[in-house]
Formats: structure tokens, C-alpha cells, sequence
């Protein structure tokens, strides 16, 4: 089983590193050491998709952030995904979106963009990371803001909120333009939660002039500027990701703002980012200065 996962995971890594050429199943196949049906198979066990639903909708989303980021001409952009006419990448984007890309080009709206899940290589997952690594601290400063979140009603962290809302939230969020670059995971204060229950919800931080669409079942917060402490780990491998998050947890347990002038400020939220290995695991807690 173990060997199958890590094919899939090697499927994956191969479908990431040419998305944004022309893919075939043989090609494919030979990343996974097996044959095209086999590995088609294993794809759509772990996945539950085939292989070309899978490439069609991850091309789509990263066209999709390409024209709301970017100017740049439809054919280009259709080009750069390996499609071979305008007419049926504008099909094939208007069928995942509801919306043509011409028009998505020239108003951006809300759309559920395709996060792949990545399957974990169990067996470097479980292997200890050195005892001997760093974690970086820096003072960093935001402004006053607001945020479109998804609320669950118990959820206390990802995996709860995945089961009450779903994971595929994280795509709609990305799609989103936001002012730190990339959407945010929020362990809310007593006073922000609604329910009382409800303390991690995901959300992007936007502009407080914001007046794009806020999509169905979403809501809008308001956060005054604030002063965080930004926790980063070393890089990791992506299979050690929790572990990764560990360490973060375990600096933050044990740092006194106090030696900066500082105390944490339990009025905001604490922010996680999303668990990127080549970056480093990054959170920030709130402080407010002291005296």
C-alpha cells in the first residue's frame, strides 16, 4: 500500500513540475513505475479523479490567478496552459467557473479554484526531524483590515473545520486577492466567535475599502491595525509538515515578549499560514506593547 501512495505522490510531483506543458498517462506512468492502466488506477483510488480531471482543473486555477494577478492576453494565457485554441480553453474555463474568462480577466469574482490535496509519504512522515533548528522571530505590523471567513460552528483547528465546512474552501479563499498574498487560518478571541464555539475559521484579509462579492455563506470581520510576532520555521519536507508545525508551537510556548517590550495580545487573532516546506512554517501571534 505504502508504495502505491508514494506512486501517486510521484504522479503528483510530475503533474506540479510540467502543469504547464502537455502530459500524457505513458508520462505519467513512468513516474509511478507502473503501467498506464495501473497507474490511472491507483490515481483515481487516492484521488478520486482521474488523471486528466486532475490536470484540467489545476491548469484552470492557476490560469485563473494568472488573470486576475496579471495583465495579459487570453491567448497567451491559454497557450502557457498547453491548450491548443482559445475557444475551447474559454469552454473548458467557463464549464469549472461559470464565468468567461475575458470577463473573470476584467472583474475578478470569488471562484472555487482546485487545491490538490498532496498524499504523504507515511514513511519519511514518521521519521524524527533534528533536534538542532532555528526558529525566526521578527516584530511585523498590520494594518487595519478586514476579513471574509467561512465560520464552522466546534471548530478548534483544521482537520474539525475540514469535517464541518469542507476543504475545498481554501480553494474559494485563494481566488480572493488579498493584501498579505495568500488566504489565513485564524484562531479567533472569545469576542470574535459566533458561535462561542467557533474558535479557528479560514479566511482572506482584504482591504477595509473592499466591495467585491462576498460569496454565499461568508461573512466579513473587521480587524483593527495590530502588532504581531512573526514565528518562522527552517524549511521541511512536506511529509514533515507536522512536525513542523510542532516546533513553531513549542517556541511560542516558550517566548516572553517582555524582552521586546511587549505582552501577547489576546484581543486578535493568532494567524496560521499555510504549511509551505521551501518557506518555512510561519504563524503570528498578537501583542500590544507594554505599559
Amino acid at each position: 500500500m505504502e508504495e502505491q501512495r508514494k506512486a501517486v505522490r510521484r504522479m503528483q510531483d510530475y503533474i506540479n513540475d510540467h502543469i504547464s506543458e502537455e502530459i500524457s498517462i505513458g508520462e505519467l506512468a513512468k513516474a509511478a513505475s507502473f503501467s498506464p492502466w495501473y497507474a490511472r488506477k491507483l490515481f483515481i483510488r487516492f484521488l478520486g479523479m482521474t488523471p486528466a480531471v486532475y490536470i484540467r482543473r489545476l491548469k484552470l486555477s492557476k490560469s485563473a490567478l494568472k488573470l486576475r494577478d496579471e495583465t495579459c492576453q487570453i491567448l497567451d494565457v491559454a497557450m502557457d496552459m498547453g491548450y491548443g485554441s482559445v475557444d475551447g480553453y474559454q469552454r473548458a474555463f467557463r464549464r469549472e467557473f461559470g464565468i468567461n474568462p475575458k470577463e473573470y480577466s476584467a472583474s475578478p469574482i470569488p471562484v472555487w479554484l482546485f487545491t490538490p490535496t498532496f498524499i504523504i509519504d507515511k514513511e519519511r512522515s514518521e521519521r524524527k526531524m533534528s533536534d538542532i533548528r532555528n526558529v525566526f522571530i521578527q516584530v511585523v505590523e498590520k494594518p487595519s483590515r478586514k476579513v471574509i471567513i467561512k465560520r464552522g460552528i466546534n471548530a478548534t483547528g483544521y482537520w474539525s473545520y475540514c469535517e464541518e465546512v469542507g476543504c475545498d474552501v481554501w480553494g474559494l479563499l485563494t481566488s480572493i486577492k488579498s493584501i498579505s498574498g495568500e488566504p489565513v487560518c485564524l484562531f479567533l478571541p472569545r469576542e470574535l466567535r459566533n458561535p462561542v464555539t467557533n474558535e479557528y475559521v479560514q479566511g482572506v484579509e482584504v482591504r477595509r475599502d473592499y466591495k467585491g462579492e462576498i460569496p454565499e455563506g461568508f461573512e466579513v470581520i473587521d480587524l483593527p491595525a495590530s502588532a504581531y510576532l512573526l514565528f518562522r520555521g527552517e524549511p521541511f519536507a512536506e511529509e514533515d509538515y507536522e512536525a513542523a508545525i510542532g516546533e513553531v508551537w513549542e517556541a511560542e510556548k516558550k517566548y516572553n515578549p517582555a524582552f521586546i517590550g511587549y505582552k501577547w495580545d489576546e484581543t486578535n487573532p493568532r494567524i496560521q499560514l499555510e504549511p509551505i516546506g521551501e518557506r518555512g512554517y510561519i504563524e503570528l501571534v498578537p501583542v500590544k506593547k507594554l505599559g
